[in-house]
């Protein structure tokens, strides 16, 4: 009988935690998003609207130019016009601070409009600036202060009127205070990218570092049944939730047949997947130098990190099986409760103990049964559980439902695939029978 291996590769899933912090942006900055300009401009738009509205129906603003502004009211639309196309057309990108530019005139011509210098509404040229002064460079501040330059002197433009000595002065306070708020922004902006490519690169390194562990653990999984006697037929699959998992199974031949192992490390990611490398190596090194349980015994002491079984924080479920080749079956349950045999005439018998895990128990012991041909052996990670609704009745109907190891298989993969478990899917099926005539071993 011909022994392979299907193993279904991990699911890809995105790092639970994750490596950068969730940045708010102000509305009126930079943003790789073609919406950006579109939203900047819808306030740049309503504030206009606003404006106009207000000089309409309150008496404590004046229009002294109604053309003026209703004309700065439709530039600034205008300009919302041209966004919501440059949403639609990213090609048209770079003409993104003509939008701007627009808006110093446009509310230049609203300043006019509703008194000049007695106008509510010069603060509006913050708006245009911040847009500007929060892209990167430092040419940024200067376009933001000639913008400003030239909504003052939309005024001198269209009267040609002398705005004497001291309101010369107070345009040039005001002027040099928004240059202040432009270089401030674009300071505060150019610091907030310097942060945020460094979060990149440190994400970058960790999903790096992170891949080649994944890696590293599936090359740990068993791919090949080489020297597996022909009695079994193994089939195996391990779904983690991340990249790295704290799951794992293994097989390997020993002196009387062959070894069967499925272990649940306690958490997720990286730490879960090194103790459970550390497990499995361990149990692979001393499988041949005795019984289950001082095979177990060992496993633990290798991973204790503590020098002295006092570390509970890490603990890790382990089914391990030494099955020979005429059926006899000497295992360890380490509080792991999630092994049975289903017998060929559609019998099911739990394979439990009392032991504690590896971490926080000290001794364990064997137990012993028999695999009669047709029997196989299967045992899962409380994530299969999982998926039936942590029942146990419900998980042994769909073992009983599928004896054979590719279908159990098949299935149990399936529906950890479809449910996007929250914890790591892992099971191994062996099933056990008397060769018959010549046996060719994968």
């Amino acid at each position: 009988m011909t022994s392979v291996l299907h193993r279904s590769a991990p699911t890809p899933t995105a790092p639970a935690d994750s490596a950068t912090a969730d940045f708010v942006r102000p509305t009126l900055v930079r943003s790789g998003t073609r919406a950006a300009p579109l939203t900047n401009q819808a306030v740049v738009a309503a504030v206009a609207g606003v404006a106009a509205l207000c000089s309409l129906v309150l008496p404590g603003v004046t229009i002294t130019d109604a053309v003026s502004m209703w004309t700065g009211v439709a530039l600034a639309f205008l300009g919302l016009a041209f966004t919501a196309l440059l949403s639609l057309r990213p090609g048209l990108a770079r003409y993104e601070l003509l939008v701007p530019a627009l808006d110093f005139v446009a509310i230049g011509l609203l300043r006019f409009g509703t008194g000049d210098a007695r106008s509510p509404f010069l603060a509006a040229v913050l708006l245009p600036v911040i847009w500007i002064a929060a892209r990167p460079g430092r040419k940024n501040i200067v376009y933001p202060l000639i913008g400003t330059a030239g909504t003052f002197l939309v005024p001198m433009v269209l009267t040609d009127a002398d705005p004497g000595a001291s309101e010369t002065v107070r345009l040039g306070f005001v002027l040099l205070v928004f240059t202040a708020v432009a270089w401030v922004t674009n300071e505060l902006a150019r610091q907030a990218a310097n942060r945020l490519q460094h979060v990149q690169e440190r994400r970058r390194v960790a999903e790096d570092e992170i891949g080649q562990a994944a890696v590293v653990q599936r090359s740990l999984l068993p791919t090949s049944t080489a020297g597996i006697p022909p009695q079994f037929t193994v089939r195996g699959v391990c779904l983690p939730t991340r990249s790295v998992g704290g799951d794992f199974y293994d097989w390997f031949p020993t002196t009387t047949g062959a070894a069967f192992t499925l272990g649940d490390v306690m958490g997720k990611g990286v730490g879960a997947g090194m103790i459970a490398a550390g497990v499995r190596s361990v149990l692979r090194a001393t499988t041949r130098a005795g019984s289950p349980s001082e095979a177990v015994g060992r496993a633990a002491i290798g991973v204790d990190t503590a020098g002295d079984g006092s570390s509970p924080e890490q603990f890790t479920t382990c089914f391990h099986a030494h099955v020979d080749t005429d059926g006899r079956v000497h295992w360890v349950d380490a509080g792991h409760g999630l092994a049975m045999v289903v017998r060929h005439d559609g019998g099911l018998d739990w394979l439990r103990g009392d032991d504690l895990p590896i971490g926080v128990g000290t001794t364990w012991t064997t137990h012993e049964t028999s695999l009669h041909p047709g029997d196989v052996l299967v045992t899962v990670s409380d994530g299969v559980l999982d998926l039936f609704g942590d029942d146990l009745d419900a998980l042994a109907a769909c073992v009983r439902a599928h004896p054979d190891p590719d279908d159990l298989v098949a299935e149990v993969g399936r529906r950890g695939r479809d449910a996007h478990a929250d914890d790591d899917v892992t099971v191994l099926a062996v099933r056990f029978e008397a060769p018959a005539g010549p046996v060719t071993v994968a």
